[in-house]
């Protein structure tokens, strides 16, 4: 189905199942891929609650669900808590290097181990070269990898788009057997730190989804601010 909203041209999907809450339909509402997305435009939509996947730009979009909320951290009245400053002192040895965004096969290496270790039981499994340029490279975003490394090892990556007002954080991997050390809480952390550095108010952090395991973290950032009824509402 298509749908025009003021300049741009949309389209929307058939139900699917849910990704992420059990037993639930899903509708999804994207741009045009044929339309040229300039940063402005990019920038626009996503400060009304679209997100980026591979070249696509898109927003949840069903009828009888409001549960995908779009977050987003405001950078300079950000206060760490105690259990995140912890996880910052924990991966005092990291070094974080922002690098351009590419395949290599580093970086696909990682993300397959990922992917394979973490979710197997996803529709991202099982992962291919192909599904890691599809979806987290793009010809018109400007993306970066903010990759940790241990040593020369490579541990994370934080797949984020450089925006006028902001990062936009696209997806975040790390290597398994690292999981004591926090590192999808330690790469959040490091963008909002970007974030200060770039002198650039917001992360955006995508849908925070209250009942989702997945997705309910996002609010751990405080203050955070939700996209409500298309205002900005921020919680302490």
């Amino acid at each position: 189905m298509k749908e025009e909203h003021g300049e741009h041209h949309f389209f929307i999907t058939p139900a699917h199942p849910c990704s992420y809450l059990a037993r639930r339909n899903a509708r999804t509402l994207f741009l045009d891929p044929r339309e040229a997305i300039s940063p402005a435009t990019y920038q626009r939509l996503t400060e009304k609650g679209f997100r980026r996947s591979g070249s696509h730009v898109y927003r949840p979009h069903c009828k009888t669900c409001q549960a995908c909320v779009p977050t987003r951290v405001p950078v300079e009245r950000f206060v760490a808590r105690r259990s995140q400053r912890r996880v910052l002192q924990r991966n005092a040895d990291v070094h974080v290097r922002v690098e351009p965004a590419s395949y290599a096969h580093r970086y696909y290496d990682l993300y397959s181990r990922y992917i394979s270790g973490r979710h197997m039981d996803g529709d991202m499994y099982p992962p291919s070269k192909d599904q890691f340029r599809s979806f987290l490279l793009s010809q018109w975003s400007d993306t970066r990898f903010v990759s940790c490394y241990l040593n020369d090892r490579l541990i994370s990556v934080a797949v984020t788009d450089m925006q006028t007002n902001g990062l936009s954080a696209i997806y975040t991997f790390f290597d398994p057997e690292e999981s004591s050390r926090s590192l999808g809480v330690y790469s959040v952390l490091k963008q909002i730190e970007l974030c200060a550095d770039l002198d650039v108010p917001y992360l955006y952090l995508g849908y925070w989804i209250k009942d989702s395991r997945k997705m309910s973290y996002k609010t751990d950032y405080r203050p955070v601010e939700l996209l409500v009824h298309g205002r900005w509402v921020t919680i302490g």
